[in-house]
Order: structure tokens, then sequence, then C-alpha cells
């Protein structure tokens, strides 16, 4: 299985705070208007050893002036863009909450030949309730995480002579292999990287491999633009083994039952 990702907002660039340019730019920069370039440069490489090409962008939403955060997965299938073949970023952040509306209960999961595939997108992976969901509920083997993830945010505790400027990206890298671990899933994770064309700031880069051990497998430059290609990653494999020494689903559901008709789960009353 080959499968290239890109980041989050990959054929756009992200907001900024001039509403009034940034409206008018992104109305441009939707994934529909990108269509005649995905087919006819894109979907031809599909086949052999590439597979499927994962990007996001966004698209046009109902309410005028409004969007969705898609990804979308590119493949032989001319339907990338329909709902079920998608997945709509549920949790916005900031000014993103301007722009777009929330996928709500969207998921998305990608049986492939090597494993189950689901699908986050940025301030998503901070909710262990939607990584629950694709891990016990699901049972999907990875989670392809793409983002737009920034450096900066400063956190400062005086008292102990402690700060720091780029709190959001030493975030990035300490979740990624918590949430890992604790959902025993893979994560495939592709961040942007670099300054904002317009705005100047920072994303954190970072993209990698982690195991569903936690482990890092490969991590690529937090300052450069990199083409990290990754061989030999046996998805089914690795998590079974994981598995064999502590399967955090079978425990987890010793004391915690799945709610009638629904995704979350309840203590046990047994």
């Amino acid at each position: 299985m080959n499968i290239g990702v890109f980041p989050e907002f990959c054929l756009s660039g992200y907001f900024w705070d001039d509403r009034e340019d940034c409206l008018a730019y992104m109305k441009e920069a939707v994934a529909e208007n990108h269509a005649g370039w995905i087919e006819s440069e894109l979907q031809p490489l599909i086949g052999g050893d590439l597979e499927a090409i994962v990007l996001n962008n966004l698209t046009a939403a109902k309410e005028k002036d409004r969007f969705l955060n898609r990804t979308f997965i590119v493949g032989r299938d001319s339907d990338y863009l329909a709902d079920e073949n998608t997945y709509d970023k549920v949790f916005l952040p900031g000014i993103e909450k301007d722009h777009t509306e929330t996928g709500a209960d969207d998921r998305l999961v990608l049986q492939t030949r090597h494993g189950r595939l689901g699908f986050t997108t940025c301030y998503d992976y901070l909710f262990s309730e939607l990584l629950r969901e694709y891990s016990m509920v699901e049972e999907v083997d990875a989670i392809v995480q793409i983002a737009s993830w920034r450096a900066a945010g400063g956190r400062d505790y005086p008292g102990m002579n402690l700060r720091t400027d780029h709190y959001y990206g030493e975030l990035w890298d300490y979740v990624m292999p918590a949430c890992s671990a604790t959902n025993q899933v893979w994560t495939i994770a592709c961040n942007a990287v670099g300054a904002h064309g317009v705005t100047g700031d920072s994303f954190w880069g970072g993209s990698g491999i982690w195991a569903p051990s936690g482990i890092c497998l490969i991590q690529a430059s937090r300052v450069n633009e990199e083409l990290v290609i990754v061989h030999n990653v046996d998805i089914e494999g690795a998590q079974d083994f994981e598995k064999d020494d502590f399967d955090y689903a079978f425990d987890f559901k010793q004391i915690y039952r799945p709610l009638e008709g629904g995704s979350t789960f309840s203590r046990s009353l047994s």
C-alpha cells in the first residue's frame, strides 16, 4: 500500500485576520475549483505502486460565505468529494469558527489491503473521545492525522523559572506518541511547516509516523519542507504485536460498555 499524504489546507493555505481579503481568496481556492487539475494531473498518477493521495482543503458549505474543512482521498473514483467519501473536520479552533462549519459526528474509515485507516484533522487529535471511537468502535489500525498545527504559544511559570514560546509545537510532539500508545493505533501525521504566506506565523512541521507503542519511527523537519518516504511499515502486524502484550481495547471493555445504538461508552454496572 503506497499512499501520499499532504497537510491541512494544502491547496489553499491557512486563514488570516483580514476577513474581506481572506474570504475572497478562499472562495477561489475551494477544492471544487481544483477539480480540473486534480483529475488531469493527480489521478493519472494513481495505479501501480501508488494507490491514493490524501488531500485536504475547503469546500463550499450550504450557508453563504461558509466552508467545510474537508479531507478527501484521490484515487480512481471520480466522486472523491462526495460526503460518503470524505471527512469534515469536527473540532474548530479560533479563526476557523469564523469561516468553517463543523463536521459534527463525521468519521471516515478507509479499508485498505494492509489495514483500516481513520482520519482526523489537526485540532481533532486533542479530543480523546473521537480517537476512542476510531480505535474502540471502528477498530482502525491507523489514524491519518493531517494538520496546519502552529508552533508559537507562550506558557510561563515564573515561580519555577520556566517559559516556552513554542507551547503548541511542543504539544504536537507530546500528543502524537501518547495518543498512539493509549489507543494502540498507528499515527501517520502530516503537518504544515514554515511560515504563513500572509502573516508570517510559523507552523511546527514535525510530520512523522508513530507506532501503536507510541514510539516515533521517523519525524520530519520543524523548519524546512521535506519529502518523507517510508518503507516497510507493517500496520496490522505491529498492532497485533502490541495487543499480545497489553490489549487496551479488551481491558477497557471489561470496565466500560458501549451505549446501545451509539459510539460512546459508560461504566459497566456489573
